[in-house]
């Protein structure tokens, strides 16, 4: 980030809004927008927000499976497929 470049005030985005956004798109680095001073919202690009977002599922993913990982290693109760998509069935009058 650029400090000179990517923070800009609310009122020089809504002077300078297609400059702004074109800068942001071309060198894929947000835009922080600080009102009163301080930062309230950040501009980006769509690309890298996509990239942002799968990245977080993903981690989100793979801290659920190590989760459960350790779950099982511990103890935990294993349930057949058969049983948890029966249950899945009752529960959502789905069948699989």
């Amino acid at each position: 980030m650029n400090i000179i470049r990517d923070i800009q005030t609310l009122s020089e985005f809504k002077q300078n809004a297609s400059k702004l956004v074109k800068q942001v798109r071309e060198t894929k680095r947000p835009l922080v927008l600080t009102v009163n001073g301080k930062p309230s919202v950040i501009l980006q690009d769509v690309e890298a927000y996509q990239e942002m977002a799968d990245g977080a599922s993903y981690r989100e993913s793979v801290r659920v499976l190590k989760e459960r990982l350790e779950y099982v290693r511990n103890g935990g109760e294993l349930i057949p497929a058969e049983e948890v998509f029966d249950r899945l069935s009752k529960k959502t009058g789905i069948e699989f």
